[in-house]
């Protein structure tokens, strides 16, 4: 009994650290400080969407690295509620700001299912990252942009690394 809930206890408690790391800037502003001026892009959209990069990577880690996992449905349960209560916090206030409803999950939703078709549709690409950067530059609205699209595949690679990392640290 005591091992079950220990087990459930460790679960809740990575899913809450994932979800910290989330929604922590620290890495957006990094990347955001090395993006040239000169980038032929809209800082703000790019910024926007580092932040829902993010996000959904982790969400795509935790499948991937915990892929033959008993735990990994229970993580990944944890990790998207906490997400989801975030995004409609955002949603709220940003409806507010502008006037306009929004639904920031439904878009992180689309974001993750846009990545993944392109991911699904370059099966052959040597990793991931190689699809996520140049899909992550056409979303920010320039595809072309060498400076977009490292950056999209500098935060992919870190926070995929970032979470195979902790997963590797952590007994679930």
């Amino acid at each position: 009994m005591e091992d079950s809930e220990e087990k459930k206890a460790g679960v809740e408690k990575a899913g809450e650290d994932l979800f910290n790391f989330a929604i922590n800037r620290e890495d957006i502003k990094t990347l955001m400080s090395h993006l040239p001026e000169d980038a032929d892009i809209k800082r703000g959209k790019v910024e926007y969407e580092l932040q829902i990069l993010k996000i959904i990577s982790i969400g795509w880690s935790i499948s991937y690295y915990l892929e033959n996992c008993a735990q990994q449905n229970q993580l990944l349960e944890g990790y998207w509620k906490a997400v989801h209560e975030f995004s409609q916090s955002i949603s709220t206030t940003t409806g507010l700001m502008i006037g306009n409803n929004i639904d920031y999950f439904q878009i992180l939703k689309e974001r993750l299912d846009m990545y993944i078709a392109a991911m699904t549709q370059k099966p052959d690409a040597p990793e991931p990252a190689v699809v996520i950067g140049p899909e992550f530059a056409r979303t920010c609205g320039n595809m072309d942009d060498v400076f977009t699209v490292m950056t999209g595949s500098r935060m992919f690679i870190a926070t995929i690394g970032n979470v195979k990392e902790y997963l590797e640290t952590i007994t679930l």
